[in-house]
C-alpha cells in the first residue's frame, strides 16, 4: 500500500492505532506545558530558567513514560498474546 493511496484514514490515525501512546504522550506533552505555562505567573522567587527547566523535565518525563508503557504494551501482545492464540 502506497503512501498515496490510503483510503480513508490518514497516516497518523493508522499509526494512532498502532501505537495508541504516541498521541497519550504528544497530549502529555501539550498538556504539562500548557499548564506550566498558565502557572508561570505564580511561580514566586523561583527564577524564570529554572522555572522551565522543570516544565521541560516533567514534558519529557511524561513523554519518555508514556513511550515505555507502549513498549512494554507491544511486547506483551507480541510475546504473551500471539503465542497463546497460536496455542489455540
Amino acid at each position: 500500500m502506497s503512501s498515496y493511496e490510503e483510503e480513508n484514514e490518514s497516516k497518523l490515525l493508522r499509526k494512532a492505532k498502532e501505537n495508541p501512546f504516541v498521541p497519550v504522550g504528544i497530549a502529555g506533552f501539550f498538556g504539562i506545558v500548557g499548564y506550566k505555562l498558565l502557572k508561570m505567573k505564580q511561580r514566586g522567587d523561583t527564577k524564570m530558567s529554572v522555572h522551565l527547566i522543570h516544565m521541560r523535565v516533567a514534558a519529557q518525563g511524561f513523554v519518555v513514560g508514556a513511550m515505555t508503557v507502549g513498549v512494554l504494551y507491544s511486547m506483551y501482545r507480541e510475546y504473551i498474546v500471539k503465542p497463546n492464540e497460536q496455542q489455540k
